[in-house]
């Protein structure tokens, strides 16, 4: 596809015995935001450092059609944080954004701009050692993007902020998104990806076994849930060919109650009002995200 930005293929990594890597895949397309979503332990920061050549392993990494390394400015094609800023800690936060630039070949005052972008400004003359980790966390992202790269990569950036900066964090990225830049995050909460990703990525035992729209990924969720109502017996018939029009799945618990599945109870309760059919009780036991993660680790799901 035109928009694939990055394309990962069959990365396997071992340590010592430990096959970590088992074939990892997936795609990155510019101008999108994809989480890169597994239970901790479960390789995330082994596929990223992979994809960059930090760390050797079997397979491949293609930006925009080539390996990373053949790029003459590597650092204009991706940026990438793990852990917040990497710098000597006695440098402060101005002058080692200043070098950052200076290796990047261009303008110091990209780096200040940045820095007000990320809403440091205040931080500029701190020491890298006296950041917070959500200081450190913005830091780290204007690290990356000092050379304005095609492709962001990050590294739990969601660590260590509080729910107002998860919020710039998610506004942010979708501002990086729109000007075209593929962005990749990795995460090991699902539920945060919801608020971020337009795509997900998800890891288990080695191999990304699902990758998905947010919006797709939803939609199976919803499949899965469990709407319990309680309605006029006299309004059975009425529900049941409801159920057959609209393929969901009811199941009577009792003369005056159903359980519903394949649909979610926002779209039920207005089907039910369009036929003036009244719900006395309308309840909803929805599969959370981590409880899709649980479901798709041992199947695989995949969307293109």
């Amino acid at each position: 596809m035109t928009d694939v930005a990055v394309q990962v293929r069959e990365l396997r990594r071992a340590f010592g015995r430990k096959q970590v890597l088992d074939g990892v895949s997936m795609d990155l397309r510019a101008g999108c935001v994809t989480g890169f979503v597994g239970s901790n332990g479960s390789g995330k920061t082994t596929t990223l450092r992979a994809m960059l050549g930090l760390l050797p392993a079997e397979g491949r990494t293609l930006f925009f059609g080539r390996p990373l390394a053949a790029w003459r400015a590597p650092s204009r094609i991706v940026g990438a944080a793990f852990a917040g800023v990497a710098g000597h800690p006695k440098h402060r936060v101005r002058h080692h954004l200043h070098m950052v630039a200076a290796g990047a070949g261009v303008p110091t005052r990209r780096a200040d701009e940045l820095l007000e972008q990320v809403g440091m400004r205040e931080a500029a003359d701190i020491r890298l050692s006296a950041l917070s980790l959500g200081m450190s966390q913005r830091i780290g992202i204007a690290q990356a993007l000092v050379a304005a790269p095609r492709v962001l990569i990050l590294d739990e950036p969601a660590n260590g902020l509080d729910p107002h900066a998860i919020r710039w964090l998610r506004d942010f990225l979708r501002t990086i998104a729109d000007t075209g830049t593929a962005v990749l995050l990795s995460s090991h909460l699902l539920a945060e990806m919801q608020q971020m990703a337009d795509r997900v990525a998800v890891l288990s035992q080695g191999r990304v076994v699902a990758e998905a729209a947010m919006s797709d990924l939803l939609a199976y969720a919803d499949r899965q849930s469990v709407v319990q109502i309680q309605f006029a017996p006299d309004d059975a018939p009425a529900l049941t060919g409801l159920s057959r029009r609209h393929g969901f799945e009811l199941r009577r618990t009792g003369p005056d109650t159903a359980d519903i599945t394949g649909i979610n109870r926002e779209k039920l309760a207005r089907l039910c009002l369009d036929l003036r059919v009244p719900l006395f009780q309308l309840s909803e036991d929805r599969s959370s995200l981590e409880d899709f993660y649980l479901t798709i680790a041992h199947e695989e799901f995949k969307i293109a």
